[in-house]
């Protein structure tokens, strides 16, 4: 098949790359220019990854495009960021890159132009066309980010390193002699690069200090702008003496952050809470228990879900749950099968 393949400059891309040409695909990469400029003091790295894209592709010997997505994507992934926590939410920036960028306007160019699939370096499977699987390598499973991707889409992509640990991977990297082998993994903001979240806020929000009240309305601190801080956090609080306090809610409208000591308070831990803005790949029965997972990389607890009106669902945890966050995804699985999910309300 005429495959186009997503090369970001890092080594799961170029893996990706080198196995579906080994497997006799005819691969052209493809380097996604989402963000450029300066950010907050730091300029963003888009030139070096695209740089170690090209020298992929020289090395794998394949044709390498760039699409420009930028707009797209400061008017999308960027704004969605911004105005998700101008709202006092957590976005996931992740999952609305793959499905807006990646896995529509990314796919959509690529087969304009002749593809007969995508692929990714994404850490997930597909089975039987377009059933969505968890990876193989638990640590790097990154189904979660993908939970909002249509059937269609998943239906025209490929992901090579699904059965791969990251182990494995950097070791077919260093047998392929690829010259980003020992690349780091990005860090920072996705598409910014190494940014401290809170300065890329200061950026585009406005802001004020204002107090940090407990459970019981004493004032216990200062903060610099509830925005900035995230349902269950503990540090850079900068309330000391004593147990340690936790974030539990950010009253937006009266610039309060209100924090508790209690590790088991209930209103830091929940059992039931709401998603709404759903996507399904299969409609999720009243009756039966799924895993559900409520941030990346936290451990999934079985839980039911209830429809509760147009595109809203009510979740159940078998147990509670601490920092739930809306604005976060809860994604629901059948044993390593997504069956979708929704932004926490």
């Amino acid at each position: 098949m005429k495959v186009f393949v997503g090369l970001s400059g890092g080594v799961d891309s170029a893996v990706s790359a080198a196995l579906l040409q080994a497997a006799g695909h005819d691969v052209v990469g493809v380097f996604m220019k989402n963000w450029s400029g300066v950010t907050a003091g730091v300029e963003c790295p888009w030139a070096d990854d695209w740089a170690s894209a090209r020298q992929v592709a020289a090395h794998l010997g394949i044709p390498l495009k760039l699409y420009d997505f930028e707009d797209r994507y400061r008017a999308t992934v960027g704004q969605y960021l911004i105005d998700t926590y101008r709202a006092g939410l957590t976005p996931n920036p992740d999952i609305m890159c793959n499905a807006e960028i990646k896995f529509k306007a990314f796919l959509d160019q690529c087969l304009d132009e002749g593809a007969d699939m995508i692929a990714t370096g994404h850490y997930a499977r597909i089975r039987d066309g377009n059933q969505l699987l968890r990876g193989a390598d638990p640590a790097k499973d990154q189904s979660y980010f993908l939970y909002r991707v249509p059937d269609e889409a998943l239906a025209r992509s490929l992901f090579p390193l699904g059965e791969l640990t990251k182990t494995e991977v950097r070791r077919q990297a260093r047998k392929l002699k690829l010259p980003n082998a020992a690349r780091p993994d990005s860090q920072g903001i996705c598409f910014v690069g190494p940014v401290p979240m809170k300065d890329f806020l200061h950026e585009f929000i406005d802001y004020a200090e204002g107090e940090i009240q407990d459970e019981r309305g004493r004032v216990v601190g200062r903060h610099d702008g509830v925005f900035f801080y995230t349902i269950g956090q503990r540090h850079g609080l900068g309330v000391g003496g004593g147990a340690p306090y936790f974030v539990y809610d950010k009253d937006v409208a009266g610039n309060i952050l209100r924090v508790t000591t209690d590790e088991q308070s209930p209103v830091l831990n929940k059992s039931t809470f709401t998603i709404d803005n759903c996507v399904w790949h299969e409609q999720p029965a009243a009756d039966r228990e799924y895993d559900i997972q409520v941030r990346y990389r936290s451990r999934p607890i079985a839980g039911h879900l209830k429809p509760a009106g147009n595109s809203r669902h009510e979740i159940t945890l078998a147990k509670p749950e601490r920092a739930i966050a809306p604005g976060q995804s809860a994604v629901a699985y059948d044993a390593e099968r997504v069956i979708g999910g929704g932004i926490i309300t």
